[in-house]
C-alpha cells in the first residue's frame, strides 16, 4: 500500500527501484475491493497492516506534523499527529512520490 499526499502522484518506476522488485502497477478497484469489505471503495484507510499488506510512505508525507485520511468511508475523516500514525503502522519511509 502506497501512501502519499493528495497533491503527488506515485512513480512507479522510483517505487519498483526503491523497494526493489521487478514489476509494479496501479491495481484496479475491483482487484482489491474483497481486502477492504468493511470500507467505501476509493476510502480506504492507510492502515494496509491491518490487512496482511506492507504499507510505503512517501517521505515528504513523513515530513509533515500531521496526516489526514478517510476513515473507511467518505464522511468520516481521521486526523493525527504522523509520529502516532508511524507508530501504529510502522511503514516503510521511501522517495517514489512526484509532484502532479
Amino acid at each position: 500500500m502506497a501512501v502519499l499526499p493528495a497533491s503527488q502522484r506515485v512513480d512507479l518506476q522510483e517505487l519498483q527501484q526503491a523497494i526493489g522488485t521487478g514489476r509494479i502497477e496501479i491495481a484496479k478497484e475491483k482487484e482489491f475491493r474483497s481486502r477492504f469489505p468493511e470500507c467505501d471503495l476509493g476510502a480506504m484507510p492507510p492502515f494496509g497492516n491491518l490487512y496482511g499488506m506492507d504499507v510505503y510512505v512517501a517521505d515528504s508525507l513523513a515530513e509533515d506534523e500531521e496526516i489526514a485520511f478517510n476513515a473507511g468511508s467518505f464522511t468520516e475523516l481521521i486526523q493525527l499527529a504522523y509520529r502516532d500514525f508511524e507508530r501504529l503502522v510502522r511503514p516503510k519511509v521511501l522517495h517514489f512520490a512526484a509532484r502532479v
